[in-house]
């Protein structure tokens, strides 16, 4: 019977061993090593936008899915340890997946490291709005008439996203641009058609879910609507959300401050 040998660091060898030390030491951080490094800043945002943007949007501002990352305050923890963590584990519970981008591919430690690193290049200070919610309050359910289109603690439309979190999801900036410019960037999930029946009937809304042969919308009216794609004249996807945009002559910077407060007071 041969006589057993020990495994020594020698026989791994010396790059071998680098690298593993080096994953070690990347995975142990409480800090991000990758800081401050421009080009660790550029791979992470293509990293983000391969892997998270189908969530958190294109500029991390927030989707349908997952919230605004460029605030400051994060609801699962602000240090880089943390936000390593969440993603390199994922959250329980919740459409966030551990250590894995939307493309179905596993982010490496370094990758993860590299995304942290963008993160911190596009956070903004969170900044709460200095706006009389109680007015915000009449403003959205009356002449605004946001509540015609978005639901508020389970009252309102259902025609635009749920703003019940908006405030904790998503930066104030990001919020007021959705407001003034919503065409700027859709929120996943709220893609805008148009479909023309047999009859010559043209249908607006937008999508709840799409394959090849068949396509379920909400129409304007808030009706959930199935179609077989072969018996339609037409199915036109547009770039232009269906909220109309809010021009500082549709609504004041006053008016919106208030509405802000307002969204900002019933997030608590």
């Amino acid at each position: 019977m041969a006589a057993l040998t020990s495994v020594t660091p020698r026989t791994l060898g010396q790059p071998v061993l680098i690298l593993f030390a080096l994953a070690g030491a990347l995975a142990a951080q409480d800090r991000n090593p990758l800081a401050n490094d421009p080009d660790a800043v550029k791979a992470g945002e293509s990293e983000f936008r391969i892997n998270c943007s189908f969530c958190h949007g294109m500029r991390a501002r927030g989707g349908g899915r997952g919230p605004d990352l460029t605030r400051t305050q994060k609801k699962h923890g602000n240090s880089d340890a943390d936000l390593f963590r969440t993603i390199h584990d994922g959250v329980p519970g919740t459409d966030m997946p551990a250590q894995m981008g939307s493309i179905g591919v596993e982010m490496k430690d370094h990758e993860i490291w590299q995304v942290v690193a963008y993160l911190r290049s596009v956070q903004v200070p969170t900044q709460p709005p200095a706006g009389d919610a109680g007015r915000g309050k009449a403003l959205f359910s009356g002449s605004a008439k946001c509540s015609s289109c978005h639901m508020l603690q389970g009252k309102g439309g259902r025609t635009g996203p749920d703003l019940t979190s908006v405030a904790g999801s998503r930066s104030l900036q990001s919020i007021i641009e959705s407001v003034r410019d919503p065409s700027r960037d859709i929120v996943s999930g709220y893609q805008t058609v148009a479909v023309t029946t047999a009859d010559g009937q043209e249908i607006r809304g937008f999508i709840m879910n799409e394959d090849t042969f068949s396509l379920q919308m909400m129409d304007t009216s808030e009706r959930i609507r199935l179609f077989e794609k072969d018996k339609l004249r037409s199915v036109r996807k547009s770039p232009t959300s269906l909220m109309p945009p809010y021009t500082q002559a549709a609504l004041s910077d006053k008016d919106l401050d208030d509405i802000l407060a307002y969204l900002f007071s019933a997030s608590k």
